[in-house]
């Protein structure tokens, strides 16, 4: 056997590599071999080395090709054990098995691009006993494992023949063996040798190879061995079946006939075609929808392309989420509007407080549509301060009169293509939001909140906003045409409610096509109650003690609302409530109890300092200071102009980050008071005199508006008179250059933001006056109004 030339599956595994003819009087010289205790370890990550295989290894990490050099030199003794997860590039010790095999290094060859490759004889295997260090390479202390004594009986004999026989049918069956392997293998005499050389070249998992390796019964490996190759037989049984069935050589035609009676065989056994069951169950689908004259024939037209086209093409998929689309939407299926209208205010009442104008213009909507049966929805746009609850409002409604409810978020909205849909050949292309809606909630006619429409953005895709012009129309939208629909779909029924901050970021053309319903401010009261009656309730809920009993008196709450929130909604008041909350749950989970009524100091412990303090609103100390009233998107709000003279030459210095229209109020107010200063006794010299600085503090926030006119004179005024501003009053209002004093908007927001800053008097125009009739009379007590028709009125109150 001294020439026989055996081989080793490589990694692909077909290819077989020659290596170098095993004598086998060397496992004689084997039993003499002076094996250390101590050896360098060599890891493998993708095969296991058994005693007696040789195996032309390439090694590459610097510790290994340390370790074989330094083996090389010396004994050529190492130590070779096989990694327990091949993935690793850099093991360390504890991913390395603690089974291996004494190899010696027959040939190390320096190759060309750097490498090293080692040719191994595989000797002895050995346990790790301990490993003694890692750098520069992997040192372990080691002892030799013994194999069991070969079992003479017949039954070992059996298992050696089996093994023999089973390889070779292998090798037969594999199309990249050479033949001659199955002659080596019949000629190899020693059994441990064989049990060991097959073992190597088994295609198995790396753990199976390794735990070949680690048997010491040498019967039991041999069995182990043969499950191992019957598993293999039957895999390459398998294989070999599969490729001479596609080795066959027919024609074209004889082929696609052949496939496809397999084809239809297989669907036969799964009980017939997927997709004419679900080309089926679509027709079905279709005839008991209700839908247009041309959506049916759209939809016909479209099964019958699809039923012709292959469902392996592209445009298969295109087609069919097309059509899935028509099917799934609700054509002509509308809910059933409640027209109880006392329950329709019941419901109102129960979910929201106050807000009494717009519960109105809801109840007068459902009175039409009782009596008419059917009107076009209007387009109603919620405008008003956040946290005061718009949207909420909106699903109130939907439950008011019995519709679904979908809200659609339009903040920061940028493509056409998401109202209108994209065209059905795009990659990746939908139906626009309005579609998707309507065909989640399953009914034409729910209410539809378009979330923030004064925040849609636009750009080269396109303008939302002008997309939006034909879905917000009633006399439009009963053919809105979505451009993946490809068909006109009625909108007409659908009630749609806008939310918005800010009127003046909504384009015109859409803004012409909206129902502009003002949600003003909440008074403290208003808070009060609706903290009550909704925010506590939730929060308790939400916090684990609905069945905790403690209050909070309204006191107490007016105490949060004044000092700890400065805003028009409830939603800061809903995070303080929730703060309290947190502490009353963690006070009742380690005390199992908690006061009974919470006092001003316990929310002064909660929350910490008052932030805020209506101090610094009440008075003003010196000349030349004025307090405005302003209106922002997020509610009223309180702001000082000062005014102050210095040495100068007349002219006019403005700070605090003004808009225009403020800039012009403030050269408006400095051109009358100079025109009339015999009027108001201030010495005509002192516009050439003096420099004139109007300030507004807080000069980071940016301001403009019409309101700080009268304000704007009154400050300058009173700097140059030296007359002081009336302590706790506000104004607010446009002039001219006449005199007069506008009228301004926002009345009730300002008037509220006054109210919290605790004023007690307000100098407006006296058509606004309309305007304070309509908030309630509860919300506005301790005020006093001043309506006033020019400036001289405005002067005579403000100046002491």
């Amino acid at each position: 056997m001294s020439n026989n030339q055996f081989f080793l599956r490589a990694e692909d595994d077909t290819d077989f590599l020659p290596i170098i003819p095993i004598n086998e009087n060397e496992n004689e010289q084997d039993k003499n071999l002076q094996i250390p205790d101590t050896l360098a370890l060599l890891p493998l990550r993708n095969t296991v080395l058994f005693p007696g295989v040789v195996l032309p290894i390439t090694v590459g990490r610097d510790k290994s090709i340390k370790a074989v050099n330094d083996a090389y030199k010396t004994d050529k003794l190492i130590g070779v054990l096989a990694q327990k997860d091949a993935s690793i590039e850099d093991p360390v010790l504890a991913d390395l098995c603690d089974i291996g095999t004494v190899a010696r290094i027959v040939k190390l060859i320096k190759m060309p691009d750097g490498g090293t490759t080692i040719i191994i004889q595989g000797k002895k295997r050995f346990k790790v006993t301990s490993f003694i260090e890692e750098d520069p390479y992997f040192r372990a202390n080691i002892v030799t494992l013994q194999d069991d004594v070969l079992p003479g009986d017949e039954n070992f004999e059996a298992y050696t023949s089996t093994i023999k026989d089973l390889a070779s049918q292998i090798i037969q069956l594999s199309p990249n063996m050479p033949t001659e392997a199955s002659i080596i293998l019949r000629n190899i005499e020693s059994p441990s040798f064989l049990i060991n050389f097959v073992s190597s070249n088994l295609n198995s998992d790396l753990s199976e190879k390794q735990l070949l390796l680690e048997i010491d019964d040498v019967k039991l490996r041999a069995e182990r061995l043969v499950e191992l190759l019957q598993r293999e037989l039957q895999f390459a049984e398998l294989k070999n079946k599969v490729t001479t069935k596609t080795r066959t050589e027919i024609d074209k035609q004889q082929r696609e006939y052949f496939l496809q009676q397999q084809l239809k065989s297989i669907k036969d056994e799964l009980g017939g075609d997927s997709n004419e069951r679900e080309l089926n169950e679509m027709r079905k689908k279709a005839e008991a929808k209700k839908w247009p004259e041309a959506a049916k024939s759209l939809f016909k037209s479209g099964i019958e392309k699809l039923e012709r086209m292959h469902p392996s093409t592209p445009d298969y998929s295109v087609v069919y989420n097309h059509l899935d689309l028509m099917l799934e939407l609700p054509w002509e299926e509308y809910t059933e509007d409640s027209y109880d209208l006392k329950r329709a205010r019941q419901v109102l009442d129960t979910d929201h407080y106050g807000m009494g104008k717009i519960k109105e213009r809801i109840i007068e909507y459902l009175a039409v549509l009782k009596l008419k049966g059917d009107m076009k929805s209007p387009i109603l746009c919620f405008v008003g301060p956040p946290g005061i609850g718009k949207t909420s409002l909106g699903k109130s409604i939907a439950h008011a009169i019995g519709r679904k409810y979908v809200r659609v978020s339009l903040g920061g909205l940028h493509d056409e293509s998401e109202i209108r849909g994209h065209r059905k050949t795009y990659i990746g292309a939908m139906p626009g939001r309005i579609l998707q809606n309507i065909r989640k909630v399953k009914s034409s006619n729910p209410v539809m909140i378009l979330d923030e429409i004064d925040k849609i953005g636009n750009d080269f895709r396109g303008d939302p906003s002008s997309a939006l012009l034909e879905v917000l129309d009633p006399e439009q939208n009963n053919t809105f045409y979505d451009n993946y629909l490809e068909l006109e779909y009625d909108l007409s029924k659908v009630l749609f409610i806008a939310t918005a901050n800010n009127l003046q970021s909504i384009q015109p053309a859409l803004r012409d096509r909206l129902e502009i319903i003002d949600l003003s401010g909440y008074a403290v009261e208003e808070k009060v109650e609706i903290a009550k009656r909704h925010l506590l309730p939730k929060q308790k809920e939400a916090h684990g003690l609905a069945k905790v009993n403690f209050k909070i008196a309204d006191k107490v709450l007016e105490k949060v609302i004044e000092s700890y929130t400065r805003e028009s909604g409830v939603r800061d008041l809903d995070r303080q409530l929730a703060s309290i909350m947190r502490s009353q749950a963690k006070e009742y989970a380690t005390r199992q109890k908690v006061k009974t009524n919470l006092t001003p100091k316990d929310i002064e412990k909660i929350l910490g300092s008052a932030r805020y303090s209506n101090e610094i609103y009440k008075t003003a100390n010196m000349p030349g200071v004025a307090v405005g009233l302003a209106w922002t998107y997020v509610g009223g709000d309180i702001l000082f102009i000062e005014s102050i003279l210095s040495e100068g030459k007349g002219e006019l210095k403005l700070t605090g980050n003004l808009g225009n229209v403020m800039k012009e109020s403030a050269s408006t107010a400095l051109s009358y008071l100079q025109a009339n200063a015999k009027k108001y006794q201030i010495d005509a010299d002192l516009f050439s005199k003096r420099g004139i600085h109007i300030h507004v503090p807080e000069g980071a926030v940016p301001k403009d508006g019409p309101s700080a006119g009268i304000t704007m004179l009154t400050a300058l005024t009173s700097a140059f008179t030296g007359r002081k501003v009336k302590p706790y009053l506000a104004m607010t209002g446009e002039i001219t250059l006449r005199g007069q004093v506008l009228p301004v908007g926002g009345i009730k927001e300002k008037v509220l933001a006054a109210k919290r800053a605790g004023l007690k008097e307000i100098i407006m125009c006296w058509q606004n006056q309309k305007d304070v009739q309509e908030i309630d009379s509860d919300f506005i007590k301790g005020i006093d109004f001043h309506y006033v028709k020019n400036m001289q009125q405005v002067l005579d109150i403000a100046l002491v």
